[in-house]
């Protein structure tokens, strides 16, 4: 059972959103909350797997308590998807960073919601290669400045070509047939790089690889 905590100040998402997943199976809403405050303590209390979390909201704002999941070994188990009302907005960014999995845009139709909840559940990649390859085009046209100890010293040659792979909006099967290697072997150079590099995820995989200078939007 996928457990999820809603947190969005809007109580009609929240409701529409506990409607549809609670009608699977395998899915079940276990708390609501209002603001990023409130979602905080309800994600200490409950562990859910996925916590869907607005980025604008009052009290403490989606990408603060994303940021806060992101730093308390306690919550490790918690995989944040954010939510926006505006799409490729200039917070998606900020809350890769922050360290959530992905994002949804609130219309989102419902198929697409399940199949995100279910990703991110399983700790797997939520970004899709097309919306990986429009972070870059958009957010990082400057990447930051080289950051001194960024762990690319500990992963071997092949993890780091996967890495930077990953980083241009490739899937495992892409990295697999680009490098000619199994997907298998290909997943597990991301896992072992993710795990090195300290990332959570996929997305905050990424975010590292343009940070480090492993890749820079010149050479995607």
């Amino acid at each position: 059972m996928i457990r999820v905590l809603l947190v969005d100040d809007q109580p009609l998402i929240r409701s529409g959103f506990r409607a549809l997943l609670d009608l699977e199976d395998d899915i079940e809403v276990v708390a609501e909350a209002a603001d990023g405050r409130e979602g905080l303590a309800l994600a200490r209390e409950q562990l859910p797997d996925v916590a869907l979390i607005d980025i604008r909201m009052p009290v403490v704002d989606g990408i603060e308590a994303t940021r806060r999941i992101a730093a308390d070994p306690a919550l490790a188990c918690v995989h944040v998807v954010m939510l926006t009302n505006y799409g490729m907005d200039e917070h998606v960014f900020d809350a890769l960073r922050a360290g959530a999995a992905g994002f949804l845009v609130k219309d989102i139709v419902p198929e697409d919601l399940l199949h995100a909840v279910r990703v991110a559940a399983r700790g797997d990649a939520l970004l899709a290669p097309a919306i990986t390859r429009k972070l870059i085009d958009r957010y990082v046209t400057q990447p930051p400045p080289s950051r001194t100890g960024s762990g690319l010293e500990e992963l071997t040659g092949r993890e780091r070509e996967a890495v930077a792979l990953a980083a241009r909006g490739l899937s495992n099967d892409e990295i697999a047939d680009r490098l000619v290697i199994s997907p298998l072997t290909a997943k597990t150079h991301i896992n072992r790089a993710m795990a090195k590099l300290h990332a959570r995820d996929r997305a905050q995989l990424v975010v590292l690889a343009y940070e480090s200078g492993l890749v820079t939007p010149r050479t995607s």
